[in-house]
């Protein structure tokens, strides 16, 4: 299996912290939000690529990053420059995975995620998850507020987990599971971005992809187990930092250790 990490936005919410720098490089604690996620996965899954696609912008960042990276931790990293350089002109994030997909020729399943998500567990379990279903699958967890319903991706499920309806951004949603940006795909399921494209998928919000092979072949949902901590904003970013640095001073009590100095 190989990681896609979706980093070519430009987070314009998160100005100036943002304006020439990428938010996934942006530090939480000791380690940025893309370290958090990449070593949960190098430490608990059999991930053997994790592919980097940014744009041109900050792609020298991410060429930086996994530069350090590879001195420390020793696996396989790409990085791919999607060529745009402002928001306006950026590719949307179904077109920089067929891109990456392209590009590598990659054939193998694919652990797709968006890069500049903080989370309170680990994705072993989504994977693991991917595996016994032997189906592409997505996370999903409630949300009962109708404004949030309304600017995200609703599935329904049966009780097996697998979707029986899945509406990106619905008016009226028919239920309360919201997908965020993690998605399991299969290797056959992955050739088909071409086809989805060209049979009226959207390519700008990462979930499209997901939204339409739901409709074209069986699919699972795996509840998340914990928390996810979206950063829109400075505010938010500056309340997942309290958080993070919480919970690791939680963990240190629990083991009895007072030396906070990793932060």
């Amino acid at each position: 299996m190989k990681c896609l990490i979706l980093a070519a936005g430009y987070a314009t919410r998160l100005y100036p912290l943002t304006e020439n720098f990428p938010k996934p490089l942006l530090k939480v604690g000791e380690k940025s939000i893309l370290d958090w996620l990449v070593d949960d996965l190098v430490d608990t899954t059999d991930i053997d690529e994790f592919v980097v696609i940014s744009n041109h912008k900050f792609a020298q960042h991410f060429e930086d990053w996994k530069s350090n990276k590879k001195r420390t931790r020793p696996y396989e990293i790409t990085v791919i420059d999607d060529g745009t350089s402002t928001n306006e002109t950026r590719l949307g994030a179904v077109k920089d995975i067929q891109l990456a997909v392209e590009k590598l020729n990659l054939a193998d399943d694919l652990l797709v995620m968006a890069g500049d998500n903080v989370l309170d567990f680990s994705l072993s379990k989504f994977v693991e998850f991917a595996k016994e279903k032997n189906t592409s699958c997505v996370m999903c967890h409630e949300e009962n507020e109708l404004k949030k319903q309304q600017k995200t991706a609703i599935i329904t499920l049966d009780g097996n987990d697998l979707i029986t309806s899945y509406e990106e951004k619905p008016t009226e949603p028919k239920g309360n599971l919201a997908v965020p940006p993690f998605y399991c795909y299969r290797a056959c399921d992955v050739k088909r971005i071409q086809e989805a494209l060209e049979n009226g998928c959207g390519y700008d919000a990462p979930g499209s992809f997901a939204a339409w092979l739901s409709k074209q072949t069986p699919m699972h949902a795996y509840v998340m187990p914990g928390k996810r901590y979206d950063i829109g904003d400075i505010n938010s970013y500056e309340y997942v930092k309290s958080v993070k640095l919480l919970s690791v001073i939680d963990d240190f009590k629990e083991r009895g250790e007072s030396n906070h100095e990793r932060f």
